[in-house]
Protein backbone atom coordinates (compact mmCIF):
# COMPACT_ATOMS: atom_id res chain seq x y z
CA UNK A 1 0.00 0.00 0.00
CA UNK A 2 1.35 3.67 -0.62
CA UNK A 3 0.72 6.14 1.98
CA UNK A 4 0.64 9.97 2.22
CA UNK A 5 0.67 11.49 5.38
CA UNK A 6 0.19 15.59 5.09
CA UNK A 7 1.74 16.95 8.68
CA UNK A 8 0.92 20.04 9.55
CA UNK A 9 2.08 21.23 12.81
CA UNK A 10 4.74 24.06 13.54
CA UNK A 11 6.86 22.57 16.25
CA UNK A 12 8.99 19.41 15.20
CA UNK A 13 9.25 17.94 19.06
CA UNK A 14 5.40 18.46 19.33
CA UNK A 15 3.68 15.40 19.96
CA UNK A 16 1.35 15.63 16.59
CA UNK A 17 5.27 14.92 15.31
CA UNK A 18 5.45 12.07 17.41
CA UNK A 19 2.33 10.70 15.95
CA UNK A 20 3.57 11.24 12.44
CA UNK A 21 6.75 9.61 13.18
CA UNK A 22 5.16 6.58 14.64
CA UNK A 23 2.94 6.24 11.71
CA UNK A 24 5.57 5.87 9.18
CA UNK A 25 7.57 3.57 11.31
CA UNK A 26 4.76 1.28 11.75
CA UNK A 27 3.64 1.56 8.49
CA UNK A 28 6.99 1.02 7.01
CA UNK A 29 7.45 -1.72 8.82
CA UNK A 30 4.35 -3.55 7.55
CA UNK A 31 5.77 -2.86 4.21
CA UNK A 32 4.30 -0.29 2.82
CA UNK A 33 6.20 2.64 0.74
CA UNK A 34 5.41 5.81 2.73
CA UNK A 35 5.97 9.71 1.90
CA UNK A 36 5.36 12.58 3.94
CA UNK A 37 4.39 16.36 3.39
CA UNK A 38 5.65 18.58 6.06
CA UNK A 39 3.78 21.64 5.07
CA UNK A 40 5.55 23.61 7.55
CA UNK A 41 9.05 22.50 7.18
CA UNK A 42 8.07 22.68 3.25
CA UNK A 43 7.14 26.44 3.76
CA UNK A 44 3.56 25.47 1.83
CA UNK A 45 1.60 28.20 0.88
CA UNK A 46 -2.14 28.27 1.66
CA UNK A 47 -2.98 30.80 -0.42
CA UNK A 48 -5.22 29.82 -3.56
CA UNK A 49 -4.56 32.95 -6.09
CA UNK A 50 -4.29 33.65 -9.88
CA UNK A 51 -0.02 32.79 -9.72
CA UNK A 52 -1.28 28.97 -9.56
CA UNK A 53 -2.08 28.82 -13.12
CA UNK A 54 1.03 29.67 -15.45
CA UNK A 55 -1.87 30.68 -18.23
CA UNK A 56 -5.15 31.08 -17.47
CA UNK A 57 -8.56 30.24 -19.51
CA UNK A 58 -10.01 33.34 -18.29
CA UNK A 59 -7.32 36.55 -17.98
CA UNK A 60 -10.18 38.51 -17.03
CA UNK A 61 -11.97 36.86 -14.02
CA UNK A 62 -10.67 34.36 -11.75
CA UNK A 63 -13.13 31.27 -11.25
CA UNK A 64 -10.57 28.82 -9.69
CA UNK A 65 -12.24 25.81 -10.04
CA UNK A 66 -12.52 26.52 -13.77
CA UNK A 67 -9.14 27.71 -14.04
CA UNK A 68 -7.90 24.54 -11.95
CA UNK A 69 -9.50 22.00 -14.58
CA UNK A 70 -8.10 23.77 -17.31
CA UNK A 71 -5.00 23.85 -15.86
CA UNK A 72 -4.75 20.13 -15.01
CA UNK A 73 -5.56 19.88 -18.57
CA UNK A 74 -3.14 22.00 -19.66
CA UNK A 75 -0.12 21.36 -17.32
CA UNK A 76 -0.26 24.72 -16.76
CA UNK A 77 -0.94 24.75 -12.66
CA UNK A 78 1.94 25.20 -10.37
CA UNK A 79 5.12 22.89 -9.87
CA UNK A 80 4.09 22.57 -5.78
CA UNK A 81 0.26 22.05 -6.66
CA UNK A 82 1.31 19.22 -9.32
CA UNK A 83 3.80 17.58 -7.07
CA UNK A 84 1.02 17.19 -3.99
CA UNK A 85 -0.80 16.05 -6.67
CA UNK A 86 1.15 13.32 -7.85
CA UNK A 87 1.69 12.30 -4.24
CA UNK A 88 -2.16 12.23 -3.71
CA UNK A 89 -2.80 10.38 -6.90
CA UNK A 90 0.33 7.85 -5.73
CA UNK A 91 -1.32 7.02 -2.47
CA UNK A 92 -3.51 4.11 -1.34
CA UNK A 93 -4.40 6.07 2.31
CA UNK A 94 -4.05 9.76 2.75
CA UNK A 95 -3.56 10.66 6.50
CA UNK A 96 -4.00 14.21 7.57
CA UNK A 97 -1.87 14.75 11.18
CA UNK A 98 -2.75 18.01 12.75
CA UNK A 99 -4.12 19.30 15.96
CA UNK A 100 -7.16 21.07 16.16
CA UNK A 101 -7.23 25.05 15.88
CA UNK A 102 -10.47 26.74 16.92
CA UNK A 103 -12.66 23.80 16.45
CA UNK A 104 -10.97 23.07 13.08
CA UNK A 105 -7.82 22.48 11.13
CA UNK A 106 -4.48 24.24 10.83
CA UNK A 107 -5.29 27.08 7.93
CA UNK A 108 -2.26 25.69 6.34
CA UNK A 109 -3.69 22.72 6.40
CA UNK A 110 -6.53 23.89 4.35
CA UNK A 111 -4.65 25.67 2.17
CA UNK A 112 -3.34 22.38 1.48
CA UNK A 113 -6.56 21.27 0.80
CA UNK A 114 -7.71 24.35 -1.52
CA UNK A 115 -5.31 23.88 -3.76
CA UNK A 116 -4.48 19.89 -4.27
CA UNK A 117 -7.69 18.64 -4.46
CA UNK A 118 -8.04 20.35 -7.82
CA UNK A 119 -11.06 20.34 -9.35
CA UNK A 120 -11.46 17.98 -12.71
CA UNK A 121 -9.37 15.28 -11.13
CA UNK A 122 -10.41 14.97 -7.71
CA UNK A 123 -14.19 16.09 -7.76
CA UNK A 124 -16.26 17.81 -10.39
CA UNK A 125 -19.53 18.07 -11.95
CA UNK A 126 -21.58 14.79 -10.50
CA UNK A 127 -18.38 13.09 -9.28
CA UNK A 128 -18.20 13.67 -5.47
CA UNK A 129 -18.71 11.42 -2.60
CA UNK A 130 -19.34 7.29 -3.90
CA UNK A 131 -18.78 8.54 -7.89
CA UNK A 132 -15.57 11.41 -6.46
CA UNK A 133 -12.43 11.12 -8.36
CA UNK A 134 -10.29 9.57 -5.33
CA UNK A 135 -12.87 6.52 -4.93
CA UNK A 136 -10.98 3.41 -4.40
CA UNK A 137 -8.47 4.95 -2.21
CA UNK A 138 -9.12 5.37 1.91
CA UNK A 139 -8.57 8.53 4.56
CA UNK A 140 -7.25 8.69 8.24
CA UNK A 141 -7.50 11.80 10.29
CA UNK A 142 -5.04 11.67 13.12
CA UNK A 143 -5.25 14.76 15.62
CA UNK A 144 -4.39 16.27 18.61
CA UNK A 145 -6.57 18.04 21.24
CA UNK A 146 -6.26 20.51 24.77
CA UNK A 147 -9.81 19.51 25.47
CA UNK A 148 -10.81 16.60 27.55
CA UNK A 149 -12.81 13.91 26.02
CA UNK A 150 -15.88 14.65 28.34
CA UNK A 151 -15.94 17.99 26.78
CA UNK A 152 -17.17 17.04 23.44
CA UNK A 153 -20.50 14.62 22.77
CA UNK A 154 -23.94 15.77 22.80
CA UNK A 155 -25.25 18.42 25.59
CA UNK A 156 -21.10 18.79 26.03
CA UNK A 157 -19.61 22.08 26.79
CA UNK A 158 -18.05 21.68 23.38
CA UNK A 159 -20.43 19.50 21.41
CA UNK A 160 -19.86 16.62 19.02
CA UNK A 161 -16.32 16.61 18.08
CA UNK A 162 -17.75 15.22 14.77
CA UNK A 163 -19.59 18.52 14.34
CA UNK A 164 -15.97 20.22 13.79
CA UNK A 165 -14.10 17.37 11.66
CA UNK A 166 -18.04 17.66 9.40
CA UNK A 167 -16.01 20.22 7.02
CA UNK A 168 -12.82 17.75 6.39
CA UNK A 169 -14.79 13.85 6.90
CA UNK A 170 -17.59 14.45 5.20
CA UNK A 171 -16.94 18.04 3.41
CA UNK A 172 -13.37 17.04 1.78
CA UNK A 173 -12.60 13.09 2.06
CA UNK A 174 -15.74 11.92 1.48
CA UNK A 175 -16.74 14.48 -1.08
CA UNK A 176 -13.91 13.72 -3.12
CA UNK A 177 -15.12 9.86 -3.42
CA UNK A 178 -12.31 8.81 -0.24
CA UNK A 179 -13.46 5.60 1.88
CA UNK A 180 -13.27 7.44 5.50
CA UNK A 181 -11.90 5.76 8.29
CA UNK A 182 -13.02 6.77 11.68
CA UNK A 183 -10.42 9.20 13.44
CA UNK A 184 -7.97 8.82 16.05
CA UNK A 185 -8.06 10.99 18.65
CA UNK A 186 -5.49 11.92 21.31
CA UNK A 187 -7.02 13.88 24.23
CA UNK A 188 -6.17 16.90 26.36
CA UNK A 189 -2.59 16.35 24.60
CA UNK A 190 -0.49 19.83 26.28
CA UNK A 191 -1.51 18.39 29.76
CA UNK A 192 -1.21 14.97 30.24
CA UNK A 193 1.89 12.95 31.74
CA UNK A 194 4.78 11.23 29.13
CA UNK A 195 3.14 7.86 30.86
CA UNK A 196 -0.65 8.66 29.25
CA UNK A 197 1.08 10.17 25.97
CA UNK A 198 2.99 6.87 25.85
CA UNK A 199 -0.64 5.39 26.00
CA UNK A 200 -1.73 7.54 22.79
CA UNK A 201 1.34 6.06 20.56
CA UNK A 202 0.36 2.72 21.67
CA UNK A 203 -3.36 3.13 21.02
CA UNK A 204 -2.00 4.57 17.96
CA UNK A 205 0.39 1.73 16.62
CA UNK A 206 -2.15 -0.54 17.17
CA UNK A 207 -4.52 0.92 15.17
CA UNK A 208 -2.38 1.38 12.37
CA UNK A 209 -1.61 -2.43 12.67
CA UNK A 210 -5.24 -3.30 11.78
CA UNK A 211 -6.20 -0.75 9.48
CA UNK A 212 -8.42 -3.45 7.66
CA UNK A 213 -10.30 -3.93 10.18
CA UNK A 214 -11.71 -0.47 10.08
CA UNK A 215 -15.33 0.01 9.39
CA UNK A 216 -15.53 3.00 7.27
CA UNK A 217 -17.45 5.86 8.16
CA UNK A 218 -21.17 6.29 6.03
CA UNK A 219 -21.64 9.07 4.09
CA UNK A 220 -24.43 9.61 1.19
CA UNK A 221 -24.38 7.28 -2.12
CA UNK A 222 -25.35 9.22 -5.42
CA UNK A 223 -27.94 5.90 -6.28
CA UNK A 224 -29.98 7.71 -3.20
CA UNK A 225 -31.13 10.68 -4.75
CA UNK A 226 -32.81 11.75 -8.22
CA UNK A 227 -31.15 13.62 -10.92
CA UNK A 228 -31.53 17.17 -9.69
CA UNK A 229 -30.27 15.54 -6.18
CA UNK A 230 -33.89 14.96 -4.36
CA UNK A 231 -33.34 12.35 -2.17
CA UNK A 232 -35.47 9.19 -3.74
CA UNK A 233 -37.11 8.70 -0.48
CA UNK A 234 -38.31 11.98 0.27
CA UNK A 235 -42.10 11.22 0.01
CA UNK A 236 -41.31 8.31 2.41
Amino acid sequence: MNVLIVHAHPEPQSFTAALRDLAVETLRGQGHQVQVSDLYAMNWNPVASADDFAARENPDYLVYALEQREGAKNQSIAADIQQELDKLLWADLLILNFPIYWFSAPAILKGWIDRVLVSGICYGGKRFYDQGGLRGKQALVSLTLGGREHMFGEGAIHGPLEDMLRPILRGTLAYVGMEVLPPFVAWHVPYISAEAREDFLRAYQARLETLGQDQPLQFPRLEQFDDRLYPLNRNA
